[in-house]
């Protein structure tokens, strides 16, 4: 399949999961139940319920994307000469850091990753990596950046599906819910 119609396809299915989605932003993380506040955001003095509808936020993005790549992926990835669902969402993500001021990005937590600069970038990445890896369901800090809070948000990519195998051999050992990867996130705290 055509990057661009790919592409589309990805789009379109995010566009309809989003529609679902927001009518229900009550949406934990990956079934993770009511988070603590980051040690960090309260002595920055942010307000609980400002971190906790950026919380949200991630929420509903989490479930957007990874709903959608497994989507993708079932509907449209059939052989290895297909275009992956994870490269299409790679060039989505992208799109949406350099729109505006929500990032996310898709990275690589095996060592081995499919395109080299999907790696852990800075310490909050590399010690999230080490978190889900260890079973944390996410990771996630307060950041201030020119003036301006800032949820950081990690959460795990497991290898959910035998056509994962299919572009990644390298995740055929991988144990049941092992994180092969990971989204980060940076959301303005509003």
């Amino acid at each position: 399949m055509k990057r661009s119609s790919l592409l589309m396809a990805f789009l379109f299915a995010a566009a309809a999961t989003c529609t679902i989605l927001l009518g229900d932003r009550t949406t934990a993380l990956a079934g993770e139940k009511e988070p603590v506040q980051p040690e960090n955001a309260q002595a920055a003095g942010i307000d609980q319920a400002a971190v906790e509808r950026s919380r949200k936020t991630v929420s509903t993005l989490d479930n957007i994307f990874k709903q959608t790549i497994v989507l993708i992926t079932d509907k449209y990835v059939h052989d290895d000469e297909d275009f992956a669902a994870g490269s299409a969402a790679v060039l989505l993500f992208k799109n949406i850091s350099e729109s505006g001021d929500n990032k996310v990005r898709l990275i690589d937590a095996t060592g081995d990753p499919y395109e080299p600069e999907n790696v852990a970038r800075d310490e909050f990445e590399k010690a999230g990596i080490k978190r889900l890896k260890a079973g944390a369901s996410l990771h996630e800090k307060v950041i201030t950046r020119e003036g301006k809070p800032f949820l950081r948000t990690l959460t795990p990519v497991p290898v959910v599906m035998e056509k994962c195998i299919m572009c990644h051999a390298h995740y055929a050992d991988a144990k049941k819910g092992e994180p092969i990867g990971a989204i980060s996130y940076t959301v303005p705290i509003e």
